[in-house]
């Protein structure tokens, strides 16, 4: 036994030593690879720059390298600097000189994803799925998304005319807005019926906050006795995981809330709730469209998962994925993809989306039959989804209901302006334990 243990060191240095040279050759050869496509890339930016019929200096040219590289990756990868810095500080801070629309590019054409719920182009009736063809009769095609939303923004009070082309409207139509500052008001709270709507526009630096806020004013303003809650993520393009995690922890008492899986198997961060629901144990609903997205859809999916709410209304956007947003230096920023995450189910969001338990088409939206549902998996290059579970099959959202045939005008006639909302309440008084007397509308 003893000349056998003296034996193994030899041995097992001799099995490291052997794998040695196959390790360094591995390396050696994709060295060798990222020399070559580097020398590549340096002789094209030669050429570009000796030979290109007008003189180009080099920031613009390692600038468009960069745009280009990140392109090639997803839709939500991006670098800024300057100005598209600045967009970007005050995008995530909450205020911006604008018309509230939250746009991508999809083949040189600008798409609108979602209106900001009170902002001009909300209160102008433009709907996700529009195509901006023309800012003030300048055709705008071709131009990168920051370019894009740079010509969308400008200073308040400024006038524009954006062209909109509408699937489904046989011409375009012109509208005329006049820009704001928006300043998101990421969280209003009122009490209809008793029952405490959160209206959730957007997960900014203090939505959380908000969030804990709006809870202990509707418990206040109902004495306690409100029937529940109905938080409203539609149109609500996500924003900061943070947030996201704050809200979701505000009605849940424990578990997970979503994990962040990087490129390593390893590399799994998981986030937890805290003891203590400010609900209370009370009914929630959540409402989601295909507008909600990223952190939305992080807090639809942790309560459906726990079933701590019944999710109302449509299909998701499907965002599943986490940026990292890293200063590279005192103007610029990379916005990089690093991660997706999952629900506490272990199922990804990525290009599938939050699937309601009960669905609800916006019949208070004329057009919601012939409207088209933007979505990540209609973005090109969108990331595709690593779940470990099989995802789920993707419904058609414009197949008829055979259970909603009321039409927009019959809506109007009752008084209801919003018929998904209307759905939630009478749904949420029903789940109710005891109907207390209604205390008196509150509106923040």
């Amino acid at each position: 036994m003893q000349r056998l243990a003296k034996l193994l060191p030899p041995l097992a240095l001799v099995g490291a030593l052997a794998m040695v040279p196959v390790a360094t050759t591995a390396m050696a050869a994709a060295e060798s690879d990222t020399q070559k496509e580097l020398e590549t890339f340096f002789s094209v930016f030669e050429r570009v720059r000796a030979n290109y019929v007008d003189k180009v200096d080099d920031h613009t040219l390692i600038k468009g390298a960069i745009d280009g590289m990140l392109a090639a990756l997803d839709p939500h990868s991006s670098y800024a600097e300057a100005s598209d810095f600045t967009q970007l500080r005050t995008t995530t801070e909450g205020n911006y000189g604008g018309l509230g629309l939250t746009v991508s590019t999809e083949d040189g054409a600008v798409k609108v994803i979602t209106p900001t719920e009170d902002t001009p182009a909300d209160r102008a009736g433009i709907k996700a799925g529009d195509y901006i063809t023309h800012i003030d009769g300048e055709f705008l095609y071709g131009y990168s998304l920051d370019e894009a939303v740079e010509k969308l923004r400008g200073a308040p009070g400024s006038k524009v005319k954006i062209t909109i082309v509408r699937p489904g409207r046989d011409k375009p139509f012109d509208v005329s807005l006049t820009r704001e500052r928006i300043e998101l008001k990421p969280v209003k709270w009122e009490v209809k019926d008793n029952v405490g709507v959160i209206n959730i526009n957007g997960f900014s630096a203090q939505t959380g906050e908000l969030t804990r806020q709006a809870l202990l004013s509707i418990d206040k303003a109902t004495g306690g006795r409100s029937l529940g809650y109905i938080i409203d993520l539609r149109s609500n393009p996500g924003g900061l995981l943070d947030q996201a995690i704050e809200v979701s922890d505000a009605f849940l008492e424990q578990g997970e809330i979503v994990s962040e899986r990087g490129r390593e198997a390893n590399d799994i961060e998981r986030f937890y709730a805290k003891p203590g629901d400010l609900a209370k144990g009370k009914p929630v609903i959540v409402l989601v469209d295909a507008g909600s997205a990223s952190a939305a859809e992080i807090v639809a999916g942790a309560l459906q998962d726990h079933r701590r709410a019944i999710v109302m209304g449509e299909r998701s956007f499907g965002k599943g994925s986490v940026q990292s947003v890293i200063q590279t230096g005192p103007q610029s920023a990379l916005r990089l993809t690093t991660a997706r995450y999952y629900t506490p189910s272990g199922k990804s969001v990525q290009a599938g989306g939050i699937s309601p338990d009960i669905d609800v088409p916006q019949l208070s939206d004329e057009d919601f039959k012939t409207r088209p549902r933007l979505r990540e998996a209609d973005l090109r290059r969108h990331l595709v989804s690593q779940a470990k579970i099989k995802d789920e099959v993707l419904e058609d959202d414009s197949r008829p209901d055979p259970r909603f045939t009321a039409t927009a005008a019959d809506l109007k006639k009752k008084g209801i302006e919003d018929y998904q909302l209307d759905y939630a309440l009478k749904a949420l008084k029903r789940l109710a334990p005891a109907a207390p007397a209604p205390a008196k509308t509150a509106v923040r």
